[in-house]
């Protein structure tokens, strides 16, 4: 069992991320925590993928490399989450700015309530 462990820590490692990033998504109240915590999530994501990716005693996709490969597709489709996660954290930081200008709070409950007295 520990053997098993070992070798798939890094599952164990992005499950924790993936719980980590949701508690506080779900837990916080602040508007930049939630974009930390979604960071937190999207990184436990990229780790599983990529750690699922692994083969032992592969060789990568070249002509000279003898079988088994190790298929670069999820590493591709990572890089491509990555740059899109960046983007996704800048916008929403842009749009905590704006929400700060109109509202003076980075507080959900206070946001709500403010917006509710409108």
């Amino acid at each position: 069992m520990i053997d098993l462990l070992a070798s798939r820590g890094y599952f164990l490692v992005g499950f924790l991320l993936m719980g980590v990033g949701t508690y506080v998504l779900i837990g916080s109240d602040n508007l930049i925590k939630k974009v930390i915590g979604m960071n937190v999530f999207q990184t436990g994501i990229f780790l599983f993928f990529v750690a699922s990716a692994f083969v032992s005693g592969a060789s990568p996709p070249l002509l000279s490399a003898s079988p088994p490969y190790v298929s670069p597709l999820p590493h591709v489709l990572i890089l491509t989450a990555i740059v899109v996660g960046v983007s996704l954290t800048a916008v929403a930081l842009g749009l905590i700015v704006r929400v700060y200008d109109e509202y003076g709070s980075l507080r959900e409950s206070e946001i709500r309530e403010v917006s509710l007295d409108e």
